[in-house]
């Protein structure tokens, strides 16, 4: 019975703050950090709860992973967003903010990389380098980017390949002083196709490199 009234408690309190955060008064950053603790504190005192501990303490947790665990969408990502869709206007370079507020760049693979290679197009490089321009800017920004192909070749070909057009697009940026510790990459070979692979217009879509820019509301 205590356990369950501790729940109850929990819940209500974490329901209270997320229903807070939908009132006026708070800014952007503030609002979704808040609901982030929120939702964070309803499921870490349940869980807390439901395991044998104290509803309070997996309260209390759960609304410091919930609070971390948002992204923000700030004045430099608008500012990153603009400038890249200037930069890629008529590239095919796709330019977008995604739902949970972070900056994603879709660069097909006529601008990217040609068939069964991993190094930077000259069309490429002017993106980077005004990309990289709006990272140095940027100290707060979290970088990640994903390599893909085709379904040419077999993955024993593909999952490098896609990895290494991650790795060189990172490459390049470092080398235009971005900090090489905020960039995480990774290869997906052929495994998430946009389009059919069963046409040569489909392929090249396939060929890809989507990068990711992610900032987190300051502590």
């Amino acid at each position: 019975m205590r356990k369950q009234m501790a729940v109850t408690a929990a819940l209500a309190s974490a329901l209270l703050i997320t229903g807070c955060a939908n009132t006026g008064g708070m800014s952007d950053t503030t609002r979704r950090t808040v609901t982030g603790a929120g939702v964070g504190a309803l499921g870490g005192a349940a869980i807390g709860a439901i395991a044998g501990g104290h509803a309070g303490s997996g309260a209390l947790i759960g609304a410091g992973v919930g609070a971390l665990g948002s992204y923000i969408w700030s004045q430099n990502l608008e500012k990153q967003k603009r400038d890249m869709e200037a930069a890629t206007q008529g590239t095919g370079v796709g330019v977008t903010q995604t739902a949970d507020n972070q900056l994603k760049l879709d660069i097909p693979s006529d601008i990217s990389f040609d068939t069964g290679r991993a190094d930077i197009k000259g069309n490429f490089a002017p993106i980077l380098d005004r990309f990289a321009d709006g990272l140095r800017n940027n100290p707060n920004a979290e970088v990640r980017i994903i390599g893909h192909t085709d379904s040419t070749g077999s993955d024993a070909i593909n999952d490098p390949l896609s990895l290494q057009r991650a790795e060189s697009t990172r490459n390049y940026l470092t080398s235009r002083g971005v900090n090489g510790a905020r960039i995480q990459v990774q290869g997906m070979g052929s495994r998430q196709p946009v389009a059919s692979n069963a046409n040569a217009e489909g392929r090249a879509r396939n060929r890809r490199v989507e990068i990711f820019v992610g900032e987190r509301a300051r502590q």
